[in-house]
């Protein structure tokens, strides 16, 4: 007697949710929403591979994560059947995606293998009634979708569509934040012809040296922070502006990173700087990473900031200066 075949276990939904919040990104929360929908789709059963697209919504529909296409289609604006906003099983594969679609995306399209889908589960995502994006799971080979998967995955793209409208919100508040950053540090650069600009440079070798030394995510964010409002303090003059600037930002809670950075950041290594006459790692690593910057953009010479590793500033950080202005130089050219 042949032993009733047993479908794989699912994942607990809410453990999933759990794990994609802390998901700095949209992308990346639809990165893991289709490696989940894949497993509830169970392409095992089906006898055939599973291939999927994480579509978000800022403005115009577009590619945020694959799974199993070319890394190609990120970022590309597409249109597609989701618009009904609900779940839909189409038997004739991508039809009705390369319809909704122009001659130069089917071209891209065609180079990425979709049109070899046989058949494709559309997702919508939504949030109180507002499209958010869309999970399109493709099956290549012959195999359908039961009715059983189905309704788990559309219930699993009910609880996600509220999940991505949040850190959608978040990201234009974010966004919204450090527009309003950069005013304001523009009003005070005015002040001084030679400083415009001066807090933009500081940031760009700040950011690629956290990057050097392997912070991501949140860390990132408060070194943003801590370099474009280093020398906030400004706007009362140059003389103790690093206090002044750090008593600005007391009290704003979500700051208190960036504020240690800015009192610190005229400190040295050698404990001969100010305010506190900090040394060494003592000083925070946001500060250390600002002063290497702002040494840099201020002598515009590698050679004349090596000279004070182990002086002024964290020698640790300096040696990672050249990988950094290396690293800024291949991301310009790519942009």
């Amino acid at each position: 007697m042949t032993a009733p075949s047993v479908a794989p276990p699912v994942a607990d939904v809410s453990r999933v949710l759990t794990e994609l919040l802390s998901k700095p990104t949209q992308e990346g929360v639809l990165d893991g929403a289709l490696v989940h929908a894949a497993s509830l789709m169970g392409s095992q059963l089906l006898g055939g591979q599973v291939r999927g697209l994480g579509i978000v919504r800022r403005g115009n529909d577009r590619v945020g994560a694959v799974l199993g296409y070319p890394r190609d289609l990120l970022g590309l604006d597409v249109a597609g059947p989701w618009s009904t906003g609900r779940t839909r099983l189409l038997s004739d594969g991508s039809r009705d995606l390369y319809a909704a679609n122009p001659p130069e995306v089917t071209a891209v399209f065609d180079r990425a293998g979709l049109a070899s889908v046989s058949l494709s589960l559309v997702v919508p995502l939504a949030d109180r009634g507002r499209s958010v994006g869309a999970l399109l799971l493709d099956r290549v080979g012959e195999g359908t979708v039961t009715q059983q998967q189905q309704d788990a995955i559309s219930r699993f793209g009910q609880s996600l569509g509220p999940l991505l409208g949040l850190i959608g919100s978040r990201d234009e508040w974010r966004q919204a934040a450090r527009q309003i950053t950069g005013a304001v540090v523009e009003a005070v650069e005015s002040r001084e012809f030679d400083a415009l600009g001066h807090a933009r440079a500081v940031t760009e070798i700040a950011m690629q040296l956290g990057r050097a030394l392997g912070l991501a995510g949140r860390e990132l964010d408060e070194l943003w922070y801590a370099s474009t409002l280093h020398d906030l303090g400004k706007i009362h003059g140059e003389a103790g502006h690093a206090l002044v600037g750090a008593n600005f930002l007391h009290g704003v809670t979500v700051l208190s990173e960036a504020e240690r950075a800015v009192r610190h950041h005229h400190e040295r290594w050698d404990g001969q700087g100010e305010p506190d006459r900090l040394a060494g790692e003592d000083i925070p690593l946001y500060a250390r990473l600002v002063a290497v910057a702002n040494a840099y953009v201020r002598m515009g010479d590698v050679g004349r900031v090596k000279s004070q590793a182990g002086k002024a500033l964290d020698p640790r950080l300096v040696e990672l200066l050249d990988k950094a202005l290396s690293d800024l130089t291949l991301r310009s050219a790519q942009d």
